[in-house]
């Protein structure tokens, strides 16, 4: 099989310092102290793959630099190099420029490791043509359907596809989504290789939750320890009830009756955060997708969440759309602790049991 493989190298740096995205924040993640995020999901995704099929089992395209080339040769691989970035500071123009090369050189899938944006880069260069694509989840915000859940996910739909189908490419407007407007926009309808390891594209809307908004209220009004409260609707009920509004796609500490960050940072939830046992960590999962972590929440790192216990609140309509929960945290070792069967709050005090895959 020939693969072209191509890496936003800047795709999620603006999540674990509070920016939700980075378009157009580069610089300012990089002032708060971001590191690049894409780099290690590529490398993970072209591990996996080498040892699934070896370096010989897969004709690997890619572009120069750290938009594919570095990752593949640290891995292993000896890719064909197709071309490089125009400037140190890559864009969708080299991405698309990347993908026509691929094209042109007759790749049977184009392989991208990114956010949305680069999930919608990549579908109108392919526009037109049937060759699949797949993406390597790195960005802060993965709402289109044509994602693996994880970058290990997306090497065994690389290795063992056999069929396709046309799925869903959205993307948001990062200006209205740190000002806490989520808007998704149908961007493009994408060939994607058919398997169980793709997410869903997101859902909007939710259902009733003010008795899950008050029950959890309560209980955090009677306890002394910290409350990390995460982003999205059902959470933000829960600082309404707190009497806060709170950022509706950030991530809020609170403890005692006070706000103690808003809107935090990875360093700032960790500053805040009480002695370990003393932490709870409030989410709920993303509609239609089922994930807890590792979807619009990178602020909720794995140092995060290995200091505190996790809550996970939903409304019985939004489990009911999810066949199970799924998490993406970048350390795949927490990966494999959180998985299991979990208790998700549905109501005051009602909780259903639902597995994390």
């Amino acid at each position: 099989m020939r693969v072209g493989f191509v890496v936003n190298p800047i795709a999620g740096m603006g999540g674990r310092v509070g920016l939700k995205g980075t378009d157009g924040k580069v610089e300012a993640a990089r002032r708060l102290g971001a590191e690049p995020r894409a780099p290690d999901r590529a490398r993970r995704a072209l591990t996996a793959l080498r040892e699934r099929v070896g370096t010989d089992g897969v004709t690997l395209l890619t572009w120069g630099s750290g938009m594919g080339s570095d990752v593949a040769r640290d891995v292993g691989f000896d890719p064909d190099v197709l071309g490089s970035p125009a400037a140190d500071e890559t864009s969708a123009r080299d991405t698309a420029r990347a993908v026509a090369a691929f094209l042109a050189a007759g790749v049977d899938l184009v392989l991208f490791v990114g956010g949305d944006g680069t999930a919608a880069d990549v579908a109108e260069a392919v526009e037109g043509t049937d060759t699949p694509i797949l993406g390597v989840p790195a960005g802060v915000k993965v709402y289109s359907s044509v994602f693996a859940v994880s970058p290990e996910d997306a090497a065994h739909v690389v290795d063992t596809f056999e069929r396709t189908e046309r799925r869903e490419v959205l993307d948001i407007d990062e200006d209205e989504y740190r000002e806490g407007e989520v808007n998704p926009e149908l961007r493009a309808v994408a060939r994607v290789p058919v398997a169980e390891e793709l997410q869903s594209s997101k859902q909007l809307g939710g259902g009733n939750v003010e008795a899950v908004a008050a029950g959890v209220a309560d209980d955090i009004r009677a306890s002394d320890k910290t409350f990390v409260l995460g982003p999205g609707s059902t959470v933000g009920a829960i600082k309404e009830a707190l009497g806060f509004g709170g950022s509706p796609l950030g991530v809020d500490v609170y403890r005692g009756g006070e706000v103690l960050a808003l809107d935090a940072t990875e360093s700032e939830i960790l500053e805040a955060l009480g002695p370990e046992g003393e932490n709870v960590v409030v989410v709920s999962p993303i509609g239609g997708q089922g994930f807890v972590f590792g979807r619009g929440n990178p602020q909720l790192s794995p140092a995060v969440i290995r200091r505190c216990d996790v809550e996970i609140v939903a409304s019985r309509s939004k489990l009911d759309t999810i066949g199970e929960l799924r998490v993406d945290t970048d350390d795949p070792d927490l990966d494999a602790d959180l998985r299991g069967w979990t208790k998700v709050r549905i109501g005051r005090v009602e909780r259903r049991m639902m597995r994390i895959a």
